[in-house]
Order: C-alpha cells, then structure tokens, then sequence
C-alpha cells in the first residue's frame, strides 16, 4: 500500500475511534443525567410522603393526648337527649345552624343539601394544632369540591381549648365563626375564614406558648376571607359563646363521635372527620400510612384526578355510607 493510502486510512482509524469516544462519553453523560433527574424526582417524592406522614402521625398523636371529654361509657340516650335539650335551650341560638350544632352548606348555600353528593363534616377548635395539621392538608381540596358542588360540607366549632390560652382564644374565634355563619349568606367566607385561621403563619400555640391574638388580629382574616365589614365588626362581642359550651357539652357526649381505637377509644377528640356521619379512624389513617385527604377521597369515592371537576361526582350520596378507606369498598 502506498504511504499516503496507509496515513490516509491511520487518520480515518483514529478519527473513528475519536468518533465512537465521543459517543460512548455522550451516551455516559445521557445516561448519568437521566438518572440524576430520576434520583431527584424521587427525592421530592420522598420528601412529600414524609411530610404527608408527618401530618398524619402529627394529628394522631395529637388527637390521642388531647381528648375533647373525659372517658366515659357509652352514653345514654336518655343523657344524650338531656344536653341537647339544653344546647337547643340556649338563647341567643344561631338559627341556621342544624340540630346537632353545626353549620351545613354547599355551593347553594346554608342547609341546602345537594342530594347526590356526600356530607364531609369536620369537628374542630381553633386552637386545636391537629386541627390546623389537618386543614393544612384538605383545605385547598375541600374548596375545590364545595366549588364543584361534589361534597356537602359540615363545621361544628369548639371551645374545648379556652384553658390553653391566656384570652380564651377557642371561644373568641369559634363564636366570630358562628356569627359569621348566621349573618353572612355565602358560605364559602367561612370556609375561607376557617382556612385563614388555620393558616401556619396564623394560628397560635398553645399553652406556655401561646401570644394573644386581638380581636382586631382575627377580623382582619374574615376580612380577609370576604366577610362584608358590617358582619366583621360585629363578630367578635361573644354573642355565642354561651351556645357554643351547651354544643360541646352535647357533642362530646355524642357515641357515633367517639374514636373507635387507639388511647382515646371511646372519647371524642379534636379534629374528627365523618362521612355521612360515619367517623373516619385516624388512628387507621395513621397505620395505613395514608394522608387524611387521601382517606376522605377513598371514603367519597372519588379520585384526586377528579377533584374540582364540575358533573363528575364521587360514588357515595348523601343517602349512601362511605366506602373503606383502604379497599374502597
């Protein structure tokens, strides 16, 4: 072979190997990229499971070292009946509330029931820090259902939580949320309102740590929320805090209310869900490692994707019982 031919075909062997170089190094830095965005997805999924976890473990927790009453038997009808006769005694008494002390509504307004939907109520103290763990966490995906009117919403407010504050802050905050429920006709600025209380950034702590929080503090979230100012104004003169003690009397006596498990069996606690008046066990949340939205949407059945969806609704109806929050059946 000649020499240019033998130089001719060095460089072209060379050049090949600088050729497939490059594209194995190409090929190594796709390959390690890929998995550095695989590693950092997973590693914000991680990071929300844990958070997720941390909630649901936090609210357990919570619940079951806070009861809202003292152990007790099951009541009696014949006491049952007694503390709700005198919760409905109580004057002056909130008229749009429903017999059992809490406030329903739906995208149509207070105590207009949208018949194919399921009634997600929720008992809560503005001090309560479960409480505000859990709102957290549903708040965001309880607005866009009520919006979409796929669910009936339920608040029952309540004052359980005056000894942990200096200025009996659950009694405060429970009974501007009544007043406001009773003279502003759109429900959705209590829900707001209830959110914005339980806000990070707002909600005190309790006990040696709380800092009084003004009246003045708190009307500017109703405000805030959409309450006109000439309901806001007038919500924080205590108009039902009388109320409010008969309803946590009668609540806390209340056997479908009463944990099913774990410390606090058989006591009513803070922050306790129910569908269709059937409780959720958080204590059960909790073991199956699942958040609390999470069991809600399993025992409405209706899936995440179909959350703020107008026309689609969840499986369960107002008439029906919710479904397991584990099996979905």
């Amino acid at each position: 072979m000649p020499q240019n031919d033998k130089r001719s075909v060095k460089r072209r062997t060379r050049s090949e190997r600088r050729a497939q170089e490059e594209a194995r190094l190409r090929a190594e830095a796709e390959q390690a990229e890929k998995e550095r965005k695989q590693q950092t997805l997973i590693g914000a999924i991680v990071v929300v499971v844990v958070i997720a976890l941390i909630a649901v473990i936090g609210i357990t927790v919570y619940r079951n070292t806070h009861p809202s009453s003292a152990p007790t038997a099951t009541t009696s009808s014949a006491s049952l009946a007694k503390a709700k006769k005198a919760m409905n005694a109580v004057k002056p008494k909130p008229s749009v509330a429903n017999s059992d002390g809490g406030f329903t509504f739906s995208k149509d307004g207070y105590n207009k029931i949208i018949s194919d939907a399921p009634t997600v109520a929720v008992y809560m103290d503005p001090m309560c820090p479960g409480c505000g763990q859990m709102h957290r966490q549903i708040d965001e995906t309880l607005k866009s259902m009520y919006e979409a009117g796929q669910v009936n919403l339920e608040y029952h407010m309540m004052t359980s939580l005056d000894a942990n504050s200096s200025d009996d802050y659950s009694s405060r905050a429970s009974s501007s949320a009544v007043y406001i429920a009773q003279h502003d006709s759109n429900p959705e600025h209590l829900l707001q309102y209830m959110t914005n209380l339980y806000a990070e950034d707002f909600q005190p702590s309790e006990g040696s740590d709380y800092v009084p929080v003004s009246n003045d503090k708190l009307k500017e979230q109703a405000i805030k929320a959409g309450v006109p100012e000439s309901v806001a104004s007038k919500a924080y003169a205590g108009t039902y805090t009388k109320w409010l003690k008969a309803v946590d009397s009668y609540t806390t006596q209340r056997n479908e209310l009463k944990n099913v498990s774990g410390s606090l069996k058989g006591q009513m606690s803070t922050p306790t869900v129910t569908i269709n008046g059937k409780i959720i066990d958080m204590n059960k949340v909790a073991s199956l490692n699942m958040s609390v939205k999470d069991a809600i949407l399993n025992a409405i059945g209706l899936s995440e994707s179909n959350v703020g969806k107008s026309g689609v609704m969840p499986s369960v109806s107002s008439k029906d019982k919710p479904k397991s929050i584990d099996t979905g059946e």
